[in-house]
């Protein structure tokens, strides 16, 4: 394995673990230098950056290339012009397994630490989802087991994961491990493989097991990547029934609701109906301007900004928390970059110009679209939220909500609540229908395309 290769496989890690815009500004432009002597030697383009990633983004670096490595190093960052060309290599990294690193494979807890409760900023929107993570962590296995966390990327969901864990390792002697489903997938097609090949007494696959199931809580972060991989599913399903059986806590976060993981298996799905299921809404715009100070004042995002500059960020930027600290980040490079001391609004809107166009569908509202879609129709927006079943009204409600789901980052259940109250199914069922119908009918496809372009303007 070589450097390029070892890099590429972090990056793609590391843009699932951080906000685009902060993977843009710090580690688009980043290469591994070596892997030698145990240290890491990254190389960045600018100053800023390397002051940055050695200050902020240290133990996430580290973690990961010891998930890719199975080896830790220390991390330095370098400018270009700081390195020679000699050392421009690694060394030979082996992921064997024997008897005596059992104990450190099977147990592995990597909780960020900034992830606590006391800085998660606490709104309507997401005061079940903290209340009902605290009450597990204070007592695992004994309430709300399985607790089901979902909503859209961005929210809280793994923040609050990282809470309950690290209150844990800090507040008992339990045995904790986070891990994606993605990393739960890899590992058990690596342990597969090994052993095939292993000629010792030791059984990887019984190390696998004990990793996953000798641990008081587990941890699940992005259940819904876990779909496609069938023999992956069946193993997990074998974890879980261990783990319930043993009344140990198993915790598990999606970006949707149980019943719109369509690709897992329907007795994984009745095992996650079986605790508690908790949903973290889009924060509004008081929650946000509070999120944004917060990361200001309490975070690893140090700059001085106006109420002014966080009222356009809050209003501009879209609902998704990192999406709010991609957009602190963006200001802290800009500033540092630009050598700007005292950012104005103007510099602000300049410096999220491009940042705040991509975000333009965050800014559509259910509201908004019911107008728009029953004045293409004809009808009164009191149509779609009506109990009237008559054809033309059934079909511009699908619409609407088909268009609420796909440009809004509203849940099921707010979309039909707004919808007269109606099941979050019936939301389902509209955006299936019309999700299918647009394939093999052009004058719906037009009709749709005509209406997003009504909505954007």
């Amino acid at each position: 394995m070589d450097v390029i290769k070892i890099w590429n496989d972090f990056l793609d890690i590391l843009s699932t673990r951080i906000s685009s815009i902060s993977f843009s500004t710090w580690f688009k432009e980043s290469t591994l230098h070596s892997l030698k002597d145990g240290i890491a030697k990254i190389t960045v383009p600018y100053e800023p950056s390397k002051i940055h990633i050695t200050e902020n983004y240290y133990d996430l670096v580290e973690e990961i290339l010891l998930y890719i490595t199975g080896k830790q190093y220390e991390i330095e960052v370098y400018l270009p012009s700081e390195v020679t060309s000699e050392d421009n290599s690694v060394e030979e990294i082996t992921n064997k397994i024997s008897e005596n690193t059992i104990e450190d494979y099977k147990y592995y807890s990597n909780f960020n630490q900034k992830y606590r409760f006391d800085n998660f900023v606490v709104g309507d929107s997401n005061r079940f989802a903290y209340s009902s993570a605290l009450a597990v962590a204070e007592r695992p296995g004994k309430l709300y087991n399985p607790l089901f966390i979902y909503g859209k990327s961005g929210l809280g969901k793994t923040h609050l994961m990282h809470a309950i864990g690290n209150f844990l390792l800090e507040n008992s002697d339990k045995k904790v491990l986070y891990i994606t489903s993605e990393q739960f997938i890899n590992d058990f097609i690596n342990i597969n493989k090994k052993e095939d090949k292993s000629k010792d007494n030791v059984s990887y696959i019984d190390v696998f097991k004990r990793k996953y199931r000798d641990v008081d809580v587990l941890m699940i972060d992005d259940i819904q990547f876990l779909g496609p991989a069938t023999k992956s599913q069946q193993e997990f399903t074998n974890t879980f029934n261990t783990l319930y059986d043993n009344e140990k806590q198993i915790i598990i976060c999606s970006d949707r609701s149980v019943d719109d993981l369509k690709l897992l298996e329907d007795r994984l799905k009745t095992r996650f109906n079986w605790g508690l299921k908790v949903d973290i809404n889009p924060p509004n715009f008081d929650l946000k301007v509070q999120i944004i100070k917060n990361k200001i004042e309490v975070g690893d995002l140090a700059i001085d900004l106006s109420d002014d500059i966080i009222n356009f960020i809050a209003s501009n930027c879209g609902n998704d928390v990192r999406n709010l600290e991609g957009a602190i980040t963006r200001l802290v490079a800009y500033s540092a970059i630009m050598n700007i001391k005292s950012l104005t609004i103007n510099d602000a809107m300049d410096a999220l110009s491009d940042y705040t166009n991509n975000l333009i569908y965050s800014q559509n509202t259910i509201t908004k679209i019911q107008n728009i879609v029953a004045n293409y129709f004809k009808l009164h927006p009191d149509d779609l939220k009506s109990k009237k079943r008559s054809k033309p009204i059934a079909n511009a409600r699908q619409i609407a909500m088909y268009l609420c789901r796909t440009m809004t980052e509203e849940t099921q259940q707010r979309i039909g609540l707004e919808f007269g109250g109606r099941d979050h199914s019936t939301v389902i069922h509209s955006y299936e229908k019309v999700n299918n119908d647009i394939i093999n009918n052009k004058e719906l496809d037009k009709i749709i395309t005509e209406l997003k372009q009504l909505i954007c303007e």
